[in-house]
């Protein structure tokens, strides 16, 4: 039985209901015969996924979403053995290098050269290359994207990219001249809003307007959050009512209380305190990113104004850091250490 975020995906580009001008683009773009490389940029949650697969689909027809998982096997310059799962069809793959941490250069260079210098099989197919989309694009190290770029040049023939990333600050400017960006920004409040009647109508779901309303808003403008939250409350309400009550996931309260810690106390025992739960967050795959975002926005109401533009400054610098280093922890704890500092001035 799947969630209803995956049973309510849109299949095709006509069939999303908002952005529906860039929904046009993109149709245009798989028909037009000459299909660039693309870096697909956006929030979480904003759809960019959904109008990549409908936009394959227009590309090479339903095939695409005939697919299956491969593992397959690397080799490090240190005989390490790396094992990778691969998402594919026979017209596109689907990749997170990023997985690999430092080792995502290997899979780009090794993975996408098999790929490149393969033929396309169906001689039916609509296009002759091959589509390869990488996931989390902005998270792959700077020797990947190197290699990335390499690729796209030898073999841009029988090889098309599609990148998908939060935000194009860490793609290489390299790439991003190679590629034609494509920003799918957040639905609206009221975008979401009416997906999420149209999905309670198809499952029979009695769910009142200001419930629907209360659940955008509570959710960031991040669809996947704000469908996930109404399968949560029925399945945990016989009758969803106005007044339903929307819980607070767990790791939102551990990072408010990190918060609190933060503005109550400033001590080296303190912080050793709030180290364990960055810890206990990090152990529960709560991205790192993630966690120093909730914690700034958690943190801008309790302090001076004058304050503010500093912390915001500070909580940017260790987010870079975040994404640059590999210790995450290092840099939580860091920014922690500068906040307790700057409250104290």
């Amino acid at each position: 039985m799947s969630l209803w975020v995956d049973k309510h995906r849109p299949k095709s580009l006509d069939a999303l209901s908002y952005h529906s001008d860039l929904s046009t683009r993109l149709s245009s773009l798989a028909s037009s015969g000459d299909f660039p490389h693309l870096l697909v940029y956006g929030p979480s949650g904003a759809g960019k996924k959904t109008r990549i697969v409908a936009t394959l689909k227009e590309l090479y027809g339903p095939g695409v979403n005939k697919i299956k998982i491969d593992s397959r096997v690397f080799v490090t310059p240190s005989n390490r053995k790396l094992e990778f799962n691969v998402v594919s069809s026979v017209y596109h793959m689907e990749i997170t290098p990023s997985d690999m941490g430092n080792n995502d250069r290997i899979i780009i260079q090794e993975l996408l050269k098999e790929v490149a210098q393969t033929q396309q099989i169906d001689l039916s197919a609509r296009q002759r290359f091959k589509v390869v989309v990488i996931n989390e694009a902005d998270f792959l190290t700077r020797d990947a994207q190197a290699a990335l770029r390499r690729t796209m040049e030898k073999y841009s023939p029988n090889l098309r990219l599609i990148l998908l990333a939060n935000s194009t600050s860490n793609i290489i400017a390299p790439i991003r001249s190679r590629t034609l960006l494509v920003r799918v920004a957040a639905p609206t409040h009221e975008d979401i809003a009416k997906i999420l009647s149209s999905v309670a109508k198809k499952e029979k779901v009695s769910l009142p307007s200001s419930l629907a309303d209360r659940i955008a808003v509570e959710s960031g403008r991040n669809l996947r959050r704000a469908l996930l939250t109404l399968e949560s409350l029925y399945s945990q309400n016989d009758l969803l009512s106005p007044d339903t009550p929307i819980p607070t996931p767990d790791w939102e309260i551990v990072v408010s209380s990190i918060a609190d810690d933060l503005i109550k106390e400033h001590s080296a025992p303190a912080l050793l305190k709030i180290r364990a739960k960055f810890y206990d967050l990090l152990s529960h795959c709560i991205p790192a990113n993630a966690i120093l975002k909730t914690l700034l926005f958690r943190l801008l109401p309790k302090v001076d104004a004058e304050l503010q533009s500093e912390v915001v400054y500070w909580a940017a610098f260790y987010e870079h850091r975040i994404h640059t280093g590999s210790k995450v922890i290092f840099h939580l704890e860091a920014f922690s250490a500068k906040f307790m500092r700057i409250f104290e001035m």
